[in-house]
C-alpha cells in the first residue's frame, strides 16, 4: 500500500506543481487612484512594454483605432460629472480608445467597458465623448506604456498617456466649486431630519443608550421633516414604549400604521399591528 501511495504521489506531483506555478504577465495590470479636487478618478489598465519594437506607426498603426493598452479595456471612472473640451462627460466608467497620429490623437470615451481589446461591433451610439489632443514628442523613451493623472489643481487635472517617444494629455475639469458650495450650505444649515432620526435610532438601539436623548432626537426629526415618514413614527412609538408610555406608544403606532398602509409597506403594517396588540394588553 505504501508503494502505491508513493507511486501515486510521483504521478500527481507534476500536476500540482503546474497548478501552483506563477509567471509574470507580459502586460501587467495597473490601477491609478487619484482625487482631483473632490472627485475620485480611477484608471485600470494593462501595461505592455516596447521590448525593442517600434511602437507607433508599426506595432500601433497611425490612423487606426487602438485599444490604448493591452488585454481588457483600459477603463477610467469618475465619481462626478467632468468637462472635457467644453463637453460634459457624465460620472461613471468608460473604456478609453484612441486613434494615434503623428501630430495629434483622437481620444474616445466609450460607454461599454467589457471588451477584450477592441469592440467586435463598434457603435457610435456608445461614444460618450471624443476629443482631439496634440501629440508631443518625448526626449527620453518610455519603455512601459503609462497612464497617469497629473497637473492637479482644485478644479482640474490631466489624463497623461505616454509610450515610446510619444505623449498626449487630456485636460478635464471637475465640479469642485459646486460640490464644496453645496457641502458648506448643507453643514451651515444644520442637521437634517434624517440626521436626527439616525441619532435617535443609535441611542435607542445602543445597550445602555440614553433613551431620553433618543426621544428628543426623534421628536426633532419629526419636527424638521416635511413628509414625516411612517418609519419616523415607528421609531418614536418604540422609544415611548421603552420609556413606559404605552398609551402614547399606541397612539403613535396608529399614526405609523396609517402611513405605512398608505405607502403599502406590509412589513411596517404588520410590525405596527403587532406592537399595538402587545402594548394594549
Amino acid at each position: 500500500m505504501k508503494k502505491v501511495l508513493i507511486a501515486l504521489a510521483i504521478v500527481i506531483a507534476p500536476f500540482v506543481a503546474e497548478a501552483q506555478m506563477k509567471t509574470p504577465q507580459s502586460s501587467p495590470k495597473a490601477v491609478v487612484n487619484q482625487i482631483v479636487g473632490l472627485t475620485d478618478v480611477e484608471v485600470v489598465y494593462s501595461r505592455p512594454g516596447a521590448r525593442g519594437r517600434a511602437v507607433f506607426g508599426n506595432l500601433v498603426p497611425f490612423g487606426k483605432l487602438w485599444r490604448t493598452g493591452a488585454n481588457e479595456n483600459t477603463v477610467i471612472s469618475f465619481s462626478d460629472d467632468v468637462v472635457i473640451d467644453g463637453k460634459t462627460l457624465k460620472k461613471g466608467k468608460y473604456a478609453i480608445f484612441t486613434i494615434p497620429r503623428i501630430e495629434s490623437w483622437d481620444v474616445i470615451f466609450y460607454s461599454k467597458t467589457d471588451n477584450w481589446g477592441l469592440p467586435e461591433n463598434w457603435s457610435e451610439a456608445d461614444v460618450a465623448l471624443k476629443t482631439t489632443v496634440k501629440e508631443e514628442a518625448l526626449n527620453k523613451a518610455v519603455e512601459t506604456f503609462t497612464i497617469g493623472i497629473n497637473n492637479l489643481d482644485p478644479n482640474s487635472g490631466t489624463i497623461d498617456i505616454a509610450w515610446e517617444n510619444s505623449s498626449v494629455s487630456v485636460r478635464f475639469e471637475v465640479p469642485t466649486d459646486k460640490i464644496a458650495s453645496e457641502s458648506i450650505k448643507r453643514v451651515l444649515a444644520g442637521p437634517t431630519s434624517n440626521d436626527y432620526f439616525n441619532a435617535a435610532q443609535y441611542f435607542f438601539q445602543t445597550k445602555g443608550g440614553d433613551i431620553a436623548k433618543a426621544r428628543e432626537y426623534v421628536d426633532k426629526a419629526l419636527e424638521l421633516s416635511a413628509d414625516k415618514p411612517f418609519y419616523f413614527y415607528r421609531l418614536k412609538s418604540l422609544i415611548q414604549a421603552k420609556q413606559g408610555d404605552k398609551k402614547g406608544a399606541i397612539e403613535t403606532a396608529k399614526v405609523s400604521l396609517a402611513a405605512s398602509e398608505a405607502a403599502k409597506n406590509q412589513d411596517y403594517v404588520k410590525m405596527n399591528k403587532d406592537s399595538i396588540t402587545e402594548w394594549s394588553k
